[in-house]
């Protein structure tokens, strides 16, 4: 974390915790968790299922209220921010779900669903909203020929590039990916993880890459944060995590990737 300073910092997290309710008591989701995320760069976060990955992303972005903690986003605190704040929060700070399918309206077109927050937000004039649809659907590898067909109507990979058109739609800074390629095929996940690094290039995006999948965030992430029972138990650049793993829990994720024989 070192390595990131204060003025080149997008986003950072101060001591974030999300604590749920439960039957036995108090379930610590995310806990005491301090991170931090340049300008233009990909925080891979990883970590295998319940270990606080997802939640960690969605109380980032207020979809889940913080238990405690601090959320800055360009130096402003986001944990305070009233409703007229959070509305300008949310076009700058956008989410691409896991499930493609389940996280798309089955009645709504493809150029419907990627209007939808343009038109709630007010993002272009009524003239220039499908000039915008068709621009958005050719940035993320979609033939115009889809406009009017339903997320029924296609592959998973065409799914998430609609999931990636609508985070899109709204000119964001900051993007949290939430698994969005472990539900697709290993041909398709290139092409998907490919998109999103040319985007980033393009636009000047920063990630949080969220993934249980330590193979697939060694190319796309600049830094990576190893999660463990909600609390952050390694964070360093990526090729030193690789190279040098000092956590056992990190160790042991490394293990667990097939090498080719």
């Amino acid at each position: 974390m070192g390595e990131t300073s204060r003025a080149e910092t997008l986003l950072e997290t101060k001591g974030l915790k999300k604590y749920f309710k439960t039957s036995r008591g108090m379930l610590h989701a995310v806990d005491d968790i301090n991170i931090r995320i340049a300008k233009g760069a990909t925080l891979g976060d990883v970590g295998e299922s319940g270990c606080g990955t997802s939640p960690l992303g969605r109380t980032i972005l207020r979809l889940l209220e913080p238990t405690g903690g601090q959320i800055f986003f360009s130096g402003d605190d986001v944990s305070s921010f009233n409703r007229r704040q959070m509305k300008t929060f949310r076009q700058e700070a956008q989410i691409i779900f896991q499930d493609p399918y389940a996280s798309l309206n089955p009645r709504m077109s493809v150029s419907s669903i990627i209007a939808e927050p343009i038109i709630v937000t007010g993002g272009a004039a009524r003239d220039q909203l499908q000039l915008k649809v068709q621009h958005l659907m050719e940035t993320v590898g979609l033939s115009n020929r889809l406009t009017n067909t339903y997320p029924h109507e296609l592959d998973g990979g065409r799914r998430q590039r609609i999931g990636v058109a609508r985070a899109l739609a709204v000119d964001p800074k900051f993007i949290v990916c939430d698994e969005p390629v472990s539900a697709l095929d290993v041909s398709i996940q290139a092409q998907i993880l490919n998109l999103l690094m040319d985007l980033q290039d393009q636009l000047g995006l920063t990630y949080l890459f969220i993934t249980h999948d330590l193979s697939v965030v060694k190319h796309i992430s600049d830094h990576i944060a190893v999660m463990y029972l909600g609390q952050c138990v390694e964070f360093s650049p990526a090729k030193e995590l690789f190279q040098h793993p000092l956590h056992p829990y990190t160790q042991a994720l490394l293990e667990a990737i097939p090498t080719p024989s």
